[in-house]
């Protein structure tokens, strides 16, 4: 019935990346290293991870029509993603800035570009897209109102996940779609606003965003693992794996990207979690994002050698998707 296993609704970037000795003061120029540029943005970091996986795999987005558009849409099909929702013009291509000094500690700009011209009018005219996908998934790095447009485009029997990074208040029908809303500890802060305050740690968090209407909500705990919460299920903790973590950007891409997936196997929530905290684990102990998400394989070759769970601390793995 359907052709794809995930549609990724979301934004396409070139991150163009310095290295510093210290970030620039106002006013001040310092040298820095080559510049390095590697595809990203929250939508294709997703549509990689997912086809990487072996899912069937296809992306919304836009792109210009410059050399950046030409290196993202050659990153997607490099993977495997079905790039035929990829629209092309209308502004650049979205990049994002990035100076970072010795710590790892990053300062980014980001220009939105064409994924701010990514419209409610381009969902529609992809129905087919949704009409053909068992799993759409959407983050928070395009227009609120063309998320929304999404929500209302699903196929009867297809499954909404969304990230909602970067955070921002959700209005009520796009939280009643989501299934499940995937949130780490920033993210909850934003959307439960006062709320938070009074919460009393995550399994509140979790109970509060299901009040407000996503038929499920999983929580990243970064090296305390994650928790799942639905209606039916109640609030069950994920543990995190244990690995040697090298560089976590786009970790929570590539857990979201799995977690997906999974649920449209028919996993149960845990299980797909627990599924997606084992590929976020593979991906931080190689530097990049694209670059570092796993095959199916590999994730199988961590479960294999007894990285299925741990109880976290420092080798955990942070399920965070913040870039660099």
């Amino acid at each position: 019935m359907y052709d794809y296993d995930l549609l990724v609704v979301g934004s396409a970037n070139a991150d163009l990346v310095i290295g510093v000795e210290r970030r620039p003061a106002a006013g001040e120029t310092v040298l820095g290293s080559d510049l390095a540029v590697h595809p990203g943005g929250k939508g294709a970091n997703q549509a990689v991870a997912a086809a990487r996986l072996g899912a069937r795999t296809a992306l919304l987005a836009r792109v210009g029509d410059d050399a950046y558009g030409r290196l993202l849409l050659d990153s997607q099909r490099a993977a495997g993603v079905d790039t035929v929702g990829v629209l092309v013009g209308g502004a650049p291509t979205g990049v994002a800035l990035i100076t970072v000094d010795p710590s790892g500690d990053n300062s980014i700009v980001v220009s939105p570009g064409a994924n701010g011209r990514l419209t409610p009018e381009d969902v529609r005219a992809a129905a087919c897209l949704f009409q053909t996908s068992r799993v759409v998934s959407a983050q928070l790095e395009i227009p609120l109102e063309t998320v929304v447009a999404v929500a209302a485009s699903l196929a009867p029997d297809s499954r909404f996940v969304l990230n909602p990074s970067p955070p921002r208040p959700l209005p009520a029908v796009l939280l009643a779609a989501c299934d499940p809303l995937i949130v780490n500890e920033h993210e909850a802060k934003v959307l439960l606003g006062e709320a938070y305050d009074t919460a009393s740690g995550p399994e509140d968090w979790a109970r509060i965003l299901l009040a407000k209407g996503p038929r499920s909500v999983v929580v990243t705990l970064g090296a305390e693992g994650a928790l799942v919460a639905s209606a039916e299920g109640g609030v069950e903790r994920v543990p995190s794996v244990k690995v040697d973590a090298v560089d976590t950007t786009g970790a929570g891409d590539s857990f979201t990207a799995a977690l997906a997936w999974k649920l449209g196997t028919g996993a149960s929530l845990a299980e797909a979690a627990a599924y997606a905290a084992r590929v976020g684990a593979v991906a931080v102990t190689r530097p990049g994002a694209q670059e570092s998400f796993p095959t199916a394989e590999e994730v199988e070759a961590l479960h294999r050698a007894g990285g299925e769970s741990g109880p976290g601390g420092a080798a955990g793995v942070p399920l965070r998707g913040e870039a660099l």
